[in-house]
C-alpha cells in the first residue's frame, strides 16, 4: 500500500473518469482544494456531482484517472480515506427510530471511540449543534433542519479532516439554510476542509472560496466567485432622466446604450468598476445632463450557471 503524500491540497484529482454502461457520467476532471478551505460544486442535475463526491468518498470506483483525499488515494487506500472523511448525503441518513443522542452515541461506537470518549463527543456535538434540548426526544419530533443538523452532527464525530456535503440544505427553509451555512463557515474556520455540490447558487457565493461548474461529466469553469462572474458579458448601468429630451441626448451621447423611451432610461453596457462609471458621469455632466436614478448590474452566479451549463459546445475555462 502506497504511503499518504503530504501535499497543501486536501483534494487532488487528475483526470477522473466515470461511466455507467455506455453513459459518461464523469469525463476526464480535473479538481483541487486547497485544505481548510471550501470548493462547491456547481451543475445542473445529471452534470456527474454526485457521482463526484461518491467516487472521492469510496462509494463508487473509478474507471479512470487518479484522486487523492488528504493525501491518501481513493482506490489504493480505501480505509485511509474513509477514516480522513466525513460525508453527508441529500437526505438525512439518521434512525428515526432512536433519539438525537441515540443516533450519534451508536455512530460513536461504529467509529470505535470506545464509552468515554464517545459520551464526551456526543455531548460536545449536542451542545454545538443547538441539540442539547431535543437531545432524548425521538427523530419524529425534530423538524428538517434539526435533522440535518443532526446528520452532520454525526458526520463529525469522528474528527474528519475532509467533509463532502451533498446538497446538504436540500428542502430546508431559509432561517434553517443561514444555519447550516454559520456552521459551515465555524467549521472551515477549524480548519475542515470542505467539499460542497448544491444547486442553491446564492448557497455557493457565500460560502465558496472557489467554485467548480460542472456540465455533462466535465468541468467547463472553475475559480473564485468573482471570476466567475468576470468570464459572463452582461455588466450594465441603468440610467433615468427628468424627460425625453435629456435621454435623446444622452442616447447620442453614449454609444452602445439601450433606449427605454417609455421609462426615460438607458441601458449602457460597463463592468461596473468604479473607473468606468466616473468616465460615464463625467461625459454626462460635461454635457451638462442631469439623471434622477442610476442602477449597477453585474453578472452573478445566476448569469454564469445559465451561460456554461446546459451547452453542448461549452469549453473549459480556469481563471
Amino acid at each position: 500500500m502506497s504511503p499518504r503524500v503530504a501535499s497543501a491540497n486536501a483534494i487532488e484529482v487528475r483526470g477522473l473518469r466515470k461511466t455507467f454502461g455506455s453513459t459518461v457520467v464523469l469525463d476526464d476532471v480535473d479538481l483541487t482544494v486547497a485544505a481548510g478551505t471550501v470548493t462547491a460544486l456547481l451543475g445542473p442535475n445529471g452534470a456527474g456531482k454526485t457521482t463526484a463526491v461518491h467516487v472521492l468518498s469510496t462509494l463508487l470506483r473509478p474507471d479512470g484517472g487518479t484522486a487523492r483525499v488528504d493525501g491518501f488515494d481513493v482506490v489504493r487506500q480505501q480505509d485511509d480515506v474513509r477514516a480522513a472523511i466525513g460525508l453527508t448525503g441529500q437526505f438525512s441518513a439518521v434512525d428515526g427510530l432512536l433519539t438525537g443522542e441515540e443516533n450519534l452515541l451508536l455512530m460513536a461506537r461504529l467509529r470505535h471511540l470506545g464509552p468515554t470518549r464517545s459520551r464526551a463527543r456526543v455531548t460536545e456535538l449536542l451542545e454545538r449543534f443547538d441539540l442539547v434540548e431535543s437531545a432524548r426526544k425521538r427523530l419524529a419530533t425534530y423538524s428538517g433542519g434539526m435533522r440535518r443538523r443532526l446528520d452532520l452532527a454525526m458526520t463529525l464525530v469522528s474528527t474528519p479532516s475532509v467533509i463532502f456535503l451533498d446538497e446538504p440544505t436540500t428542502g430546508l427553509d431559509p432561517r434553517s439554510r443561514r444555519t447550516m451555512w454559520d456552521i459551515v463557515r465555524g467549521l472551515v474556520a477549524d480548519g475542515t476542509t470542505v467539499l460542497l455540490t448544491t444547486q442553491h447558487l446564492e448557497e455557493a457565493d457565500e460560502l465558496a472560496h472557489r467554485i467548480a461548474v460542472l456540465d455533462g461529466g466535465r468541468v467547463v469553469a472553475e475559480g473564485t466567485p468573482e471570476e466567475l462572474k468576470g468570464l459572463v458579458p452582461g455588466g450594465h448601468v441603468r440610467l433615468r432622466f427628468p424627460d425625453a429630451t435629456t435621454l435623446r441626448t444622452a442616447a447620442g451621447l453614449l454609444d452602445g446604450s439601450t433606449r427605454d423611451d417609455a421609462g426615460l432610461a438607458l441601458t449602457v453596457p460597463s463592468d461596473g468598476g468604479i473607473r468606468t462609471l466616473r468616465t460615464l458621469l463625467d461625459r454626462l455632466d460635461s454635457a451638462d445632463l442631469e439623471v434622477d436614478d442610476l442602477s449597477i448590474h453585474t453578472p452573478d452566479l445566476d448569469d454564469v450557471f445559465f451561460a456554461l451549463t446546459g451547452r453542448a459546445d461549452a469549453k473549459e475555462t480556469r481563471p
